[in-house]
């Protein structure tokens, strides 16, 4: 339910049109069983009408991309046509598969029968019947998929219908069991709770285990996508690559197809060490240890659509999700009897939490069809919701406008939507023009006008945050267009205004939230007057991962900036535009919106592929009006008449006319994934003078991608090459210092003698291993006796303290007993003054704790490490309480300090160091707790809180 505004289509990439199917029946259906000759004929046409200027020939063998030109709307347009010639409905993987007529001519043999026909199917027993109760006490979305698995484990969850319409069931028992089996693998990875792992996976079974693998596992789901086009790779890659650099992200979780993608992303992001199938995450045993999510966990980054800039990653938890995913039921009134039909992308937000993560929450079945299937075919989105029986179902503007104008006469027979009560519509411009024109096509197909609900939403309040009156249907409110855009009232038009402008309502704020309106010095303002819309609510994020500037703009106080203007009307909310989108011109404030959909309605000029914007003029400093329109048309004449048509729309739309209207080759006016444009991405392209450029040819586009391919590996190669350098260079200067250093040290047996010299010895491996070493707040540390408490994350920790503690007071080390049992260790250790201590022994324990009493009461100073040990994975290990008794024995303080960087810098599973900061901070210094076992007690819990504070890992249950 991503931000909805007003009237414009703001169709995605690969799903315009440039009119209506006309000619599709080109060698009449049901003709019988299709010759090639009847299939060239109409490849020959659709090539000639697309290249009018072109003469190509036409074989079986001809590719329909590199030969003809046809890109992916031409070839849905062929697609089309070849179904309505000979009456067949194509799979979607013709789409992307069938490149020639001879390969398209496999599937005109094998093609499903037509599913309108299967629209009056009862409802399969597995998805009736959902239960009524709620995991109303769930804290997290692991908990929720576990209070069902428990439950009501064999129920189906999601049924899964591919491009071939084959169906797969998938119940929460699997579902939970596949997740813990990729956070197996991921854990024996090496991923550490918090760490960031992308996934790039198709809507499927791998794409659902393993995000809920990834939550398990206690990483950071951060959901990406591969390029559409080829034309797209190098936006695509500067854009990814962006969002895993500020996600810091460590795995790419990717189908095979797409590894090649990944690899270029690695290339130009240090932190990706590694790219996995989800096939080579399976088989690892069980992680032991690994601490629960928390609600106030990070669930995943949902990175904006960037529509507006650069994506900025929106912090969401627990918490947020399922405040909204209950507020959202709520609103909506679900029921045990909904089904949620869905072909939305699941790097979404609408697709993700409204559709899976909202189905998920209330135990109703989810009908998960891939994009690809209803960009191919829109008709497949009707029928499944038929089929199936679906009463619940959501889609941006233009999927509503494609099944207006694709979805076939012959298609509409037997296709019952009366079961659908709520037909969703956000994430893009609302058209009230879509919305009359769907409830007409298929009324008579038993959809009702008062299902249409558009509704408004943001990533920054998890998905949605304004909804209607279910079964309302749309409220529409028609208001004068010169008050509007020069005073920001939204006047009620009366039935003789000639200039009106018609917005729809979004309803009311979702339970438990709230919206306001607000003017540019933060003031409230009345309802009908346009501002900025502010909103609050459990929802809502508090801000934008590792990027503080773009948080302080988003966080008002309590309040929330949506980016978007509004108004209220009889309390509902109706949005005008996004701010960033305002053009400010001869005193008017002008959207785009409306000129973008009345030009791209213009014939030969591609319909949702119009940008409107403003540049600013540097000759006068104002601004100037942009129209960016795409087309096909070469003809100079032509395009003349292209340009003046527009600039009549203008005058037409909003009284005035633009200052420049540049026409560009398809597929220059660039979108986000879900379709809207990117204004600002526009502007950019228009200042530099590439707007109107024509798009690299495919062949050299695949050149290209071959040799930049072979770059990346190449420098994924020498970074990897690099760090097996540095290691091997870190082994050698550990040798060659270990050894005199060490041996003089465990020669001497001087305590003192030896600290200063392992201090000296330290600080210079540091150096020569170029591992940035800093300490802060080491002006804390007490002269006299005392415990320093440090975290114990990886064998360095000793060498980093040894390297930073001041040589006076030298520090002695506390060090397992089991050194003690080791010749060299023991003497080496012994030569630094070391206490051996006891871990498991109780009885010798408490002789321990008297000797490290009696050193303290000799004014000694203690390094311990409480936890007693370490492990791969992150996280404060419960603490041993006897540096508390000891301390309390002798009444000296306890220093709590924190150790950041040494569990990546050398690994507890691993051997093998990698070149990372050491930060030592020195925190709270607390009295001597009393001797009572309470007293020790609580000492111990305080010093623990502290140090998770400190060195940045949660601390792990006991």
């Amino acid at each position: 339910m991503n931000r909805t505004t007003v009237r414009a289509a703001g169709a995605a990439p690969a799903q315009n049109a440039d009119g209506p199917n006309a000619q599709a029946g080109d060698a009449g259906a049901g003709a019988g069983a299709p010759t090639p000759e009847d299939l060239l004929a109409i490849v020959r046409r659709l090539a000639g009408e697309t290249h009018p200027d072109q003469a190509r020939e036409v074989t079986l063998q001809t590719s329909f991309e590199r030969d003809l030109g046809l890109d992916s709307l031409a070839r849905v347009e062929l697609m089309q046509r070849v179904g309505q010639a000979f009456g067949v409905d194509l799979p979607a993987e013709a789409l992307s598969e069938a490149d020639t007529a001879h390969a398209l001519l496999r599937y005109l043999g094998h093609v499903p029968e037509n599913a309108a026909a299967a629209g009056t199917q009862q409802v399969p027993a597995q998805l009736a019947g959902a239960s009524a109760a709620l995991p109303a006490d769930a804290q997290t979305l692991v908990d929720v998929l576990e209070w069902h698995a428990t439950r009501q484990p064999d129920r189906v969850h999601i049924l899964l219908c591919d491009e071939r319409g084959q169906e797969r069931q998938l119940r929460y028992r699997e579902l939970l069991e596949a997740a813990q089996g990729v956070a197996a693998g991921l854990a024996a990875q090496g991923i550490q709770p918090g760490q960031a792992v992308a996934l790039m996976l198709p809507t499927g079974f791998d794409y659902l285990a393993c995000f809920f693998g990834v939550m398990l596992a206690r990483g950071i789901p951060v959901p990406i996508y591969p390029p559409a086009r080829m034309s797209q790779l190098e936006d695509h890659l500067r854009r990814h690559a962006g969002i895993l650099r500020n996600a810091a992200a460590v795995l790419i979780i990717a189908m095979v197809q797409a590894k090649d993608v990944a690899v270029l992303l690695q290339a130009a992001v240090p932190s990706l060490a590694r790219i996995l199938a989800p096939s080579e995450l399976a088989g690892a045993p069980p992680a032991p240890g690994r601490q629960r999510a928390l609600a106030e966990d990070i669930a995943f980054l949902q990175y904006t659509s960037g529509s507006t800039g650069d994506p900025k990653g929106v912090v969401l938890t627990h918490a947020n999700l399922l405040a909204n995913i209950r507020a959202l039921g709520q609103a909506a009134q679900v029921t045990p009897d909904d089904v949620f039909v869905s072909w939305l992308p699941l790097y979404h937000d609408m697709g993700l939490i409204g559709a899976w993560f909202g189905s998920l929450y209330h135990g109703i079945p989810l009908v998960l069809m891939p994009p690809l299937a209803f960009l191919a075919r829109p008709a497949r989105w009707l029928q499944a919701i038929a089929r199936y029986r679906g009463t619940l179902s959501a889609a941006p503007n233009f999927a509503y406008e494609l099944c207006v104008r694709h979805v076939r006469d012959t298609e509409l027979p037997g296709l019952d939507l009366s079961s659908w009560r709520l037909a969703l519509n956000g994430a893009e411009p609302v058209s009230p023009a879509t919305l009359e024109a769907f409830a007409a096509r298929f009324a008579g197909c038993g959809f009702r006008r008062q299902a249409l609900t558009p509704v408004y939403g943001l990533a920054e309040s998890s998905v949605g945050l304004a909804f209607p009156p279910p079964g309302r249907g749309p409220r529409i409110d028609v208001v004068r267009r010169a008050p509007f855009a020069s005073h920001g009232r939204a006047e009620p038009a009366s039935a003789g205004d000639p200039a009106t402008l018609a917005l729809p309502s979004c309803g009311r704020a979702l339970p438990g939230h709230a919206i306001r309106i607000v003017d540019e010095t933060g003031a409230d303002l009345p309802e009908r007057r346009v501002g900025r819309l502010e909103f609050r609510g459990p929802s809502a994020t508090a801000g934008y991962y590792r990027n503080p500037g773009a948080t302080r703009a988003l966080v008002r106080g309590a309040w929330r900036d949506s980016g978007d203007n509004a108004y209220l009307a009889d309390g509902e909310v109706y949005i005008t535009g996004r701010v960033k989108d305002l053009i400010k011109r001869g005193g008017r404030n002008l959207y785009p919106y409306d000129l973008e959909e009345a030009g791209g309605k213009l014939p030969g000029i591609r319909r949702g592929c119009v940008a409107v914007f403003a540049s600013l003029d540097p000759a006068s400093g104002s601004e100037r009006l942009v129209i960016l329109a795409e087309t096909r048309e070469r003809d100079e004449a032509v395009r003349a008449r292209l340009r003046q048509a527009l600039d009549q729309a203008a005058i037409d739309v909003i009284g005035m006319p633009a200052d420049d209207v540049v026409l560009a080759p398809p597929h220059s006016v660039p979108k986000t994934s879900s379709g809207k444009i990117r204004r600002l991405a526009c502007r950019q392209a228009y200042e530099r003078g590439t707007a109107a450029r024509a798009g690299v040819r495919p062949w050299l586009q695949a050149l290209r991608l071959a040799a930049r391919l072979r770059l990346a590996r190449a420098r994924v190669g020498l970074r990897r090459g690099a760090a097996w350098a540095y290691g091997a260079w870190a082994w050698t200067m550990v040798a060659a210092l270990a050894l005199p250093c060490g041996g003089l040290i465990a020669l001497l047996q001087r305590p003192r003698f030896g600290r200063r010299l392992a201090r000296w010895g330290a600080r210079l491996l540091f150096r020569l291993t170029g591992t940035p070493l800093s300490a802060t707040h080491i002006d804390r540390l007490p002269r006299g006796a005392h415990v320093l408490l440090v975290n114990h994350a990886s064998y360095l920790d000793a060498i980093a303290l040894t390297a930073l503690l001041p040589a006076v007071p030298g520090y002695a080390f506390t060090a397992k007993r089991e050194f003690e049992r080791q010749p060299a260790m023991r003497r080496l250790l012994g030569g630094l003054g070391a206490l051996f201590v006891e871990r498991l022994d109780a009885r010798r324990g408490v002789d321990d704790v008297k000797r490290m009493a009696a050193a303290l009461g000799h004014g000694d100073a203690l390094v311990v490490f409480p936890e007693g040990g370490f492990d791969a994975d992150s996280g404060l290990r419960p603490f041993h309480e006897g540096a508390f008794l000891a301390a309390a024995m002798a009444q000296v303080p306890i220093v709590v300090a924190g150790l950041r960087g040494t569990r990546t810098a050398l690994p507890a599973d691993s051997w093998w160091p990698h070149r990372c900061a050491v930060e030592f901070e020195v925190g709270q210094v607390f009295d001597a707790p009393s001797p009572e076992w309470g007293a020790t007690v609580s000492a111990c819990n305080a010093a623990r809180a502290a140090m998770s504070t400190l060195c940045g890992e949660f601390a792990r249950p006991a």
